[in-house]
């Protein structure tokens, strides 16, 4: 069966950061016209945003952009720092305005939410203690339905919220801590299953204990082996991103039983592969891509183009 043929199950897309775009402008990144170019010849329909301000941030230039190469928009990415305390908000809300914004006006329904690292991603240096206070799990989880309420009634648009390495919020229990503290109308899960992965979660069993806050997912795989040896020698995430996570097959988890098990949950969720590769080569990015979207069509039916 080819990729066409499939028509039924996950959308599976592409976003920037599988070209190593991590920042808004970065002479060193895939000048953002190559990128759609590049995602559209690797065989994707589907994209998102990427950092505020990589893609063109006007609606229509950017519906133009997309329109001409076939892609679509799945989401925008905001990052937070609800825990910190009430002052976060507008911080929030200003990047909601700009972001959900944008979105909303090219037809996305979702907004990845990724929270503030405790370590830097540029230097390493710790900027906060590793864990949280109870009250500081609170005014995360209150910011968190703050922001999704809002999102939803002033955009129609759906918060999910990604963990991540070198964040509060990265294993099992703290995942499970924060769905506990938040309410599934304003918060689900862009089970990221790289970042799950890092901290020995089980996407599979993650998926079956909470089918209800499984609302998107970012498809990503990690090197088991130097997964131990970074996290043994507390090597910054933003140090290790581009050798720990890799090209599937050569990483975990599965695609597979991953795919298969939210498909059954709700076959509309986008899967979205989003491989961390900051400072990559800017010609690997288009290969790596390709075979990508090959393997994860080869490992279920249950997905499709568009």
């Amino acid at each position: 069966m080819t990729d066409t043929e499939h028509t039924g199950g996950l959308r599976i897309g592409t976003a920037p950061d599988s070209w190593g775009v991590w920042f808004a402008d970065d002479p060193r990144q895939t000048p953002w016209h190559r990128f759609l170019d590049e995602a559209q010849a690797a065989g994707y329909h589907w994209i998102e945003l990427g950092p505020y301000g990589y893609l063109p941030t006007d609606p229509h230039r950017l519906e133009h952009e997309l329109g001409s190469r076939d892609l679509e928009l799945s989401a925008g990415t905001v990052f937070t720092g609800f825990h910190k305390g009430p002052d976060q908000w507008e911080r929030a809300w200003d990047q909601a305005v700009k972001v959900a914004g944008l979105a909303h006006a090219v037809g996305a329904r979702h907004l990845v939410v990724i929270p503030d690292l405790w370590r830097s991603d540029a230097t390493g240096e710790a900027l906060e203690p590793r864990t949280l206070t109870t009250e500081q799990w609170d005014a995360l989880a209150a910011g968190h339905d703050r922001l999704g309420k809002a999102l939803l009634e002033e955009y129609g648009i759906e918060q999910q919220f990604h963990s991540h390495a070198d964040s509060h919020v990265g294993t099992r229990g703290e995942v499970e801590r924060l769905l506990e503290l938040t309410d599934p109308q304003y918060l689900n899960l862009c089970l990221d299953t790289g970042h799950f992965a890092y901290y020995g979660g089980d996407n599979v069993a993650m998926i079956e204990r909470h089918p209800d806050r499984i609302g998107y997912l970012h498809l990503k795989q990690i090197d088991p082996e130097l997964r131990f040896e970074v996290l043994k020698n507390d090597v910054a995430f933003g140090d290790a991103a581009s050798a720990v996570m890799v090209e599937p097959p050569a990483g975990i988890p599965e695609y597979a039983p991953i795919i298969e098990a939210v498909a059954a949950i709700d076959p509309d969720i986008f899967a979205i592969v989003e491989q961390d590769m900051p400072g990559v080569d800017i010609d690997l990015p288009l290969g790596i891509a390709t075979r990508t979207r090959e393997h994860i069509f080869g490992c279920s039916p249950l997905t499709r183009i568009r």
